[in-house]
């Protein structure tokens, strides 16, 4: 890694800067800004003078916030883009804003690229080349971009419905797509590319750059005692959203300047020099509105366990769980599902995408925040059990290898059949979803049920503090925790259902929440609910970390980098991936 491009280096800031946080934010379109100061001054006075009797062993845990842990903070130098310094949380980062006006720098950024191959057609693909391709003809630039695919795979046909042919060189099969291409974005499953990475390695051009949106191939390799081959820069560039969102933003941003989805960039490997601004440029390509350094391995730790917890794989459990304690406590099934899925993709995450967790608290009546704060007490801790075993599963490489053993396990192998993901879709729950949504009006972002709202805000300020406690960047943080959850993944799933999601998704998501769902399912029915039950006292010490939590302030100045434009989604929006859509798995 050339160290005057992309240098890491370790401080251990301190926590005590929310009021600096707070006072650097001006952006008048965020009405809950100017009222945080208040919000919490309030809060203080009325809410957290009642008994702070704790009767549990839940409730009598630590739960002052120790100072951050030594984390990373990533510099690096760019000689094409301007780099801008943030504060978060009196954490100093650096990112590059993107926008389309930016589009000009890009034949800079990729001085002497003649091809980039981009690899699968699965989630990211599809976004990906057509975004690059679009943003470098805009840019005027003849660098070729060409997508590569398995000779005889049906996803040609989609490629030359997106305006990819054979004529013009922008399809072809996949090895000789990597072999004359200057950078190869490997876009395939992760299982595919644990399964294939020799071959791939093998047919790169020396020199050439290879592009990750995803730093799970370099788990897999370290798991191995392996590393990637040194004549080939290694870069990753990763969209916080799934690559459907990644398209639909770019398109809707064509009238508004910046409109996209924010990437984390990382810089493994720097051959000659030019590493970082290629990987920049690619960002900026893709139309991220601010793109921030974090390293392979950082991200994945982050992504996969995000997936596993808020993203997808949580959601997937505390819907279960609190639909069943809804229903089994007389409440009808329609209005349990509306006050479950439709609660948590709906109203909570546009109040949040747009305000902050704390709108999410404030906007409710005195009875709502006391139902908010006993869900939020006894949900806390449990979700954090989960995710802290989570993490670490994901940092150990035993998530990673159960990923790849999964994969194996699709085919008929050792004389046992094969077991291919099934369906969530045909249980009690999910069909009564279908009946929601097909009534449901347009626009209808559904109810806010208090209790709902605290779960699921303990969940993601769980996620939060465990990634804090990990030494992650606030900006990695923020996106996977917040930003990805509200702004890319729950609007799909508004539109489509969670189980939709959960089935359609790509295969490591998909099988994390097959995995883990079931995990927070069960701890929320047998420890939170059951404190619930008990009458447990609220955790006021808890509670009052929540409302002074530094996050709120650096997320209102993530909230300042966002384009303005808020995705539009429609019912039957179709986000399969390709292979699912043709097995019919």
């Amino acid at each position: 890694m050339a160290a005057t491009t992309f240098s890491p280096s370790f401080s251990t800031p301190s926590l005590n800067s929310s009021s600096r946080a707070h006072k650097t934010l001006t952006n008048p379109n965020l009405g809950f800004l100017a009222s945080v100061s208040r919000s919490l001054r309030s809060l203080k006075a009325t809410r957290l003078t009642t008994d702070n009797a704790c009767g549990s062993a839940m409730a009598s845990r630590m739960v002052s916030i120790p100072a951050v842990q030594t984390h990373i903070s990533l510099d690096f130098e760019t000689f094409v883009f301007k780099k801008e310094k943030v504060s978060l949380a009196g954490q100093d980062e650096y990112i590059v804003r993107g926008g389309r006006d930016l589009f000009k720098l890009l034949p800079d950024a990729f001085k002497g690229i003649k091809q980039i191959g981009v690899i699968g057609w699965g989630s990211q693909g599809p976004a990906q080349a057509q975004n690059l391709r679009d943003s470098l003809a805009d840019a005027k630039s003849d660098i070729i971009v060409k997508v590569g695919l398995r000779k005889g795979s049906r996803s040609f046909d989609e490629a030359r419905a997106a305006g990819f042919s054979e004529e013009n060189g922008t399809l072809g099969d996949i090895w000789e797509t990597i072999s004359g291409s200057d950078i190869v974005l490997l876009l395939i499953s992760d299982a595919a590319q644990a399964d294939n990475y020799e071959k791939i390695f093998s047919y790169m051009k020396p020199n050439s750059i290879l592009g990750l949106s995803h730093g799970f191939l370099l788990g897999h390799l370290q798991s191995k005692g392996l590393d990637f081959p040194k004549n080939i820069s290694v870069i990753a560039v990763c969209p916080k959203g799934m690559g459907p969102s990644v398209r639909r933003l770019y398109v809707q941003g064509r009238e508004i300047n910046g409109a996209g989805i924010n990437s984390s960039f990382g810089v493994h490997q720097d051959v000659d020099g030019r590493a970082t601004d290629v990987a920049l440029g690619w960002s900026v390509a893709l139309g991220s509105p601010f793109t921030f350094a974090t390293t392979l391995e950082q991200e994945y730790k982050s992504d996969i366990f995000g997936e596993r917890g808020i993203l997808l794989g949580a959601v997937h459990g505390i819907v279960e769980s609190l639909f069943r304690r809804y229903t089994e406590n007389g409440m009808s099934e329609d209005l349990a599902y509306k006050n479950t899925v439709e609660c948590i993709t709906g109203i909570i995450s546009k109040t949040i995408s747009t305000q902050g967790m704390l709108a999410v608290y404030n906007s409710l009546s005195e009875e709502g925040k006391r139902e908010f704060e006993t869900a939020y007490s006894a949900s806390y801790y449990p979700c954090m059990d989960i995710l802290y075993e989570c993490y670490e599963d994901v940092a150990s490489g035993s998530e990673i290898r159960s990923v790849v053993l999964a994969g194996q396990r699709f085919y008929e192998k050792d004389g046992l059949p094969a077991f291919p993901m099934g369906k969530i879709d045909q249980t009690r729950m999910w069909k009564v979803g279908e009946r929601v949504q097909k009534a449901r009006p347009s626009g209808d972002l559904g109810p806010l049920y208090p209790f709902t709202a605290g779960v699921y805000v303990a969940l993601m300020m769980a996620q939060i503090e465990i990634l804090r406690k990990k030494g992650h960047s606030y900006s990695e943080i923020i996106n996977e925790s917040v930003i990805e959850a509200v702004d890319s993944l729950n609007p799909f799933m508004h539109a489509r259902g969670v189980s939709f999601m959960v089935d359609n998704c790509s295969t490591t998501a998909r099988l994390g929440s097959r995995k883990w769902a079931p995990r927070f399912d069960y701890i929320l029915t047998q420890q939170a609910l059951v404190a619930v039950d008990k009458g447990t006292p609220i955790n006021q010490d808890l509670l009052s970390n929540f409302l002074s939590d530094p996050v709120h302030g650096a997320i209102e100045v993530c909230a300042q980098l966002r384009p303005t434009v808020d995705i539009s989604v429609t019912p039957d929006a179709d986000f399969v991936r390709p292979e699912l859509r043709q097995s019919g798995n």
